[in-house]
């Protein structure tokens, strides 16, 4: 079976580990090296035991735009540029594993809280795991 395992953050997260002022922890040059060792060798544990399909990181939230509205509920369609409100936490990043149950996909998302940091972020830091369906058919009722 394949799960998604989805990490968050916030501008000011993405801000932090550039190094602008946050009001938080600035993140120094060694703590985002030592955090992309830790991305890069969890990554490639994946890809060694064949359990990883996908992973990607996603750029600032500053970059997004939110689709709302619906035309089709006679609703005017809204088009939103971020960054949005500094609390609101957006996806980050992901990895697609396929793997022998949730148990074992919950046991690589735990392995994402040894990553490095600052302990301001580690404190708020949280991964979700979730199974990917693949079709209609194997969804809940």
């Amino acid at each position: 079976m394949k799960y998604m395992i989805l990490s968050y953050g916030s501008q000011r997260d993405y801000d932090g580990m550039t190094g602008k002022a946050t009001g938080d922890y600035a993140w120094s040059p060694g703590d985002f090296a030592a955090v992309t060792e830790f991305m890069r060798d969890f990554t490639a544990k994946l890809e060694a035991s064949g359990e990883l399909v996908d992973t990607r990181g996603l750029v600032d939230p500053v970059h997004t735009r939110r689709i709302s509205g619906s035309t089709r509920a006679g609703l005017p369609v809204v088009i939103t540029d971020g960054p949005y409100a500094e609390t609101q936490e957006v996806l980050a990043g992901y990895w697609i594993v396929e793997c022998e149950s949730f148990d074992r996909a919950t046991e690589i998302a735990a392995e994402i809280t040894e990553c490095p940091g600052p302990a301001a972020i580690a404190a708020r830091a949280y991964v979700d795991v979730r199974p990917i369906t693949e079709s209609a058919d194997s969804l809940e009722i």
